[in-house]
């Protein structure tokens, strides 16, 4: 078999399928393998989440798809592994789990196991195109030894290599300064897959021309609320940080991945309390709005905030509508952003392999046998913390006991 990428899924399967007697070379486009696992968690890597389920993923298709692969590489599974290796842990908030030192423990490990498995790994190699551009060399040929069935047959800068079995782990669009390249979503074209549309997930926002002119001095502020989007969904209860180009913080990291340009984002600023109750009790003593808020939330925030939404005026010269339209606007401020960050500070990519085209149990694609998608090139993105590592075992479990 051949796998066509060595990050976390691509490794964790040639070292799961290496241990069954199978023979894996592993292709690797840059010099050296793991690279985003390197950066994961700030050097230390979020390696899964205790708490991960089918409902911590986004995807165009059923969510009972990742059931089966979840449930046979848990993070129980995961985190055996990594105490069985020696790699110090420590779970911090919504039971996220890091490495105590390095995420090149982590890689260090996968290529351990690889080599222990027989695993053969080639750096600096590079699938070629065709001369018309019309796709890549990669061909499914007659097989002598099975005439009934089809090998894969790759042309690289580094010879022609064949295999019965061909593992797409190239993963997404994110972090184009470490390599990606969309090669997994043109081989799923290449091949008659069907792909969901592709978008930057886990990612920033930027701010409207309006809201950039209220908002963009706020740089570096940051305090707790709830993200949400009109329509429904999943909420999210973290930090939202100021940027002089718009929101970020895992608030919105989170929501961005369910949002949809041109729509808005609802951020509750007081997830604690009441915003009734909150001015009713400054009601006395002349006290505006401004003056109340400056209690719970930043005062350069504030400041800003009421410039536009509060009337500046006591509160108990306030309307009952008045009154009623700012708890409104305290519990779900909406801001329409203009757009995101991009792939370039986006931490994951949203769409992908349609997952309807796949094996839920092996991630092989149902019209052409042999051929595997697994990891982020899929179309399942999970939540910020440690979700899209678990994805990235689970689904190279499930390939890697099935090729």
């Amino acid at each position: 078999m051949i796998i066509i990428g060595g990050g976390a899924a691509g490794l964790y399967c040639a070292a799961v399928a290496g241990r069954r007697g199978r023979r894996v070379l592993v292709l690797e486009h840059q010099s050296r393998p793991g690279s985003k696992i390197l950066i994961s968690g700030g050097g230390r890597c979020n390696f899964t989440n205790l708490g991960a389920g089918a409902d911590n993923y986004v995807t165009a298709g059923s969510p009972h798809f990742l059931k089966s692969a979840l449930a046979r590489c848990t993070p129980q599974d995961v985190l055996a592994w990594i105490e069985r290796n020696g790699i110090a842990w420590h779970e911090r908030k919504h039971r996220q789990l890091f490495c105590d030192h390095s995420s090149k423990q982590i890689l260090h490990q996968l290529e351990v196991d690889c080599a222990e498995a027989g695993v053969a790994l080639r750096l600096n190699c590079r699938v070629l195109r065709r001369t018309d551009d019309q796709g890549w060399r990669v061909d499914r040929v007659g097989s002598s030894e099975n005439p009934a069935g089809h090998r894969f047959e790759l042309t690289t800068n580094a010879g022609v290599f064949t295999a019965s079995s061909l593992v797409i782990a190239t993963g997404g669009l994110s972090f184009p300064r470490l390599g990606a390249t969309p090669f997994g979503f043109e081989m799923a074209q290449q091949f008659g897959v069907p792909l969901i549309p592709r978008r930057p997930g886990l990612v920033p926002f930027t701010w409207s021309p309006s809201d950039r002119d209220q908002f963009a001095g706020l740089s570096g502020i940051a305090f707790e609320c709830v993200t949400s989007l009109p329509a429904g969904g999943p909420t999210f209860r973290e930090a939202v940080l100021f940027t002089h180009r718009g929101l970020s913080g895992p608030a919105i990291l989170q929501i961005s991945s369910y949002w949809r340009a041109g729509t808005p984002v609802c951020l509750n600023l007081l997830p604690d309390q009441s915003a009734a109750d909150l001015l009713a009790a400054n009601r006395a003593g002349g006290r505006t709005v401004k003056a109340a808020l400056r209690q719970v939330l930043p005062e350069r925030f504030v400041q800003a905030w009421c410039e536009r939404h509060a009337p500046a005026k006591p509160i108990a010269q306030l309307s009952r509508r008045e009154l009623e339209r700012l708890s409104q606007d305290l519990h779900a401020w909406e801001i329409v952003p203009a757009g995101d960050e991009g792939y370039l500070k986006a931490e994951v990519t949203v769409g992908g392999v349609d997952t309807r085209g796949l094996s839920s149990k092996t991630l092989e694609c149902r019209d052409v046998p042999g051929l595997f998608f697994i990891g982020e090139v899929v179309d399942v993105t999970g939540w910020l913390g440690g979700f899209n590592f678990q994805w990235a075992w689970a689904s190279a479990n499930a390939a890697g006991h099935a090729v």
